[in-house]
């Protein structure tokens, strides 16, 4: 386009978290509550929230406009030529001979939208069940893969892989197609890009927890990510529960609530080892298990009162009877009574025993 300037955009290739939701700053232990006298520790949300957009939303502006995580939402001018995925990032990176990021092409990008705008047109006269419709959306969903690439390598550095990516951009990106209305003045490539990333955020929130939580300790814990980043980089040291507290003018519970909402993000396997070294004890080792002495020790204290109640010669026919594993006979031999007189002690004794066990 002879005589335009192309707008300064910024780099395309963004694996990184926006500096609201992946603050710098120490840090320390992942899911590690603070207290009061402990720094906090905030882990790095890796879930973006946002709803889906109106079909009818004005350009710049889709229905998850008020959602912080939308930020970042690329506008038509800052997509490159998706069209050879290999040098989107190489061309997105190039920097100008002042340091600042060169402008990307915006030739392909406007000969895709003309080659389109005739069948979004055409489409939108369809009936639903036209077989000439399915043709036209198959034809607009390929002219527009290289977007869901584009966007899907973007969010694939936490923890995704990139195929399931691919998968869910597509399917934010045929919504769109679906929804798109070409007689509203909208270019499609404003409309579609806040769709399909609104979609793989939201696989973010559903999907990248490994214990669901509710959206609003979702949204709290990115809220205490960001001022964790804040107060660290102004007190130059991380702050404290109530200094957070203070900052987002919420109690002191509600924080910590946050901050423990982070040992839902990931679930560890008890086949994983406390330290990084091969020899060291797994998770599994260090799990009690049910000791099938303990109901005798229970049984134990409980009788010991009661032995110290009987008298002595009583007491020593039980420890030579089931301490010792003598008989009846070797006891009578043993104390100097008849075996007779030995049965009737011994039963005397544990019918006292178990009156007393009974009315504890």
């Amino acid at each position: 386009m002879t005589g335009a300037v192309a707008p300064e955009p910024t780099t395309v290739e963004e694996d990184t978290l926006r500096d609201d939701e992946n603050p710098t700053g120490p840090r320390g232990t992942e899911g590690e509550v603070a207290s009061e006298e402990q720094p906090v520790v905030v882990p790095d949300p890796r879930s973006e929230v946002v709803p889906m957009p109106d079909a009818g939303a004005p350009p710049g502006r889709d229905a998850a406009a008020d959602d912080p995580a939308d930020d970042d939402v690329e506008s038509e001018d800052d997509v490159t030529d998706a069209s050879d995925e290999d040098q989107v990032d190489e061309d997105a990176s190039e920097s100008t001979g002042t340091g600042s990021p060169a402008a990307p092409p915006m030739s392909e990008n406007r000969k895709r939208a003309e080659r389109t705008a005739p069948l979004f047109a055409e489409l939108a006269t369809l009936d639903k069940d036209d077989p000439r419709r399915e043709r036209l959306r198959e034809v607009l969903v390929e002219e527009h893969l290289p977007l869901v690439r584009h966007f899907a390598r973007r969010f694939s550095n936490r923890g995704e892989p990139f195929d399931d990516l691919l998968q869910v951009g597509t399917l934010g990106l045929i919504a769109a197609i679906d929804r798109f209305d070409p007689t509203r003045g909208v270019e499609f490539l404003s409309f579609a890009v806040p769709t399909i990333t609104g979609e793989i955020k939201r696989h973010f929130r559903d999907q990248g927890w490994s214990v669901r939580v509710p959206r609003r300790l979702q949204e709290l814990h990115l809220s205490l990510n960001a001022a964790v980043g804040e107060l660290a980089q102004k007190n130059g040291r991380a702050p404290t529960p109530s200094e957070l507290a203070e900052h987002l003018g919420i109690p002191r519970a509600e924080v910590l609530e946050g901050l423990a909402v982070a040992n839902a993000y990931r679930s560890s396997s008890l086949d994983e080892r406390l330290s990084g070294e091969d020899d060291s004890p797994t998770l599994a080792a260090t799990l009690g298990e049910e000791d099938s002495a303990l109901e005798g020790v229970e049984y134990r204290e409980s009788l010991q009162p009661l032995l110290a109640t009987i008298p002595a010669r009583e007491r020593r026919i039980l420890i030579l009877r089931f301490f010792g594993n003598m008989t009846q006979s070797q006891i009578a031999a043993d104390i100097g009574i008849s075996q007779m007189h030995v049965s009737r002690l011994l039963s005397q004794t544990l019918a006292k025993l178990r009156e007393g066990l009974l009315k504890d």
